[in-house]
């Protein structure tokens, strides 16, 4: 099934070239889990966009990079992913790496979130930075392939 990519009020080319292999880097972590790959959409948005969203579905009033909407069904993983593209570079910036791994950072989070992973406590944070690494890895390795 189909990972799509999509671009509400922004213009991005931090993905430029690559979306066929961040599309088959999704589906190696989902069945990486034993999961199948549903329909996923990453759709990239700008920081006031997000605000409003996180406001409106988490009663959550401060600008995040990433909102993850889950409807799997069973065994098969459906969602979106909506990403701040604003806020994805000004974390690249504060975190010393090139906005475009960033964004490969937090499109694998989404995934993992929609894979069952949670990140509330200390702990899950820190499972979640580790699935986080290992799944980048393997992204690298596809890129060299």
């Amino acid at each position: 099934m189909p990972v799509t990519f999509h671009q509400q009020n922004v213009n991005t080319q931090l993905l430029r070239g690559q979306k066929r292999k961040i599309s088959e880097w999704i589906n190696l972590i989902v069945e990486s889990e034993k999961r199948i790959t549903g329909n996923i959409s990453v759709i990239f948005t700008g920081k006031a966009k997000l605000l409003k969203m996180n406001k409106t579905f988490l009663n959550h009033n401060y600008h995040t990079d990433i909102i993850t909407f889950d409807y799997n069904r069973g065994n098969v993983v459906n969602g979106d992913l909506f990403i701040g593209i604003d806020q994805v570079i000004d974390n690249a910036k504060l975190y010393h790496t090139k906005p475009a791994n960033e964004l490969q950072r937090v499109i694998i989070h989404g995934i993992l979130h929609l894979l069952g992973y949670p990140d509330s406590t200390e702990e899950q944070k820190k499972k979640m930075c580790e699935k986080e690494n290992w799944a980048l890895k393997i992204l690298n390795n596809l890129k060299q392939s």
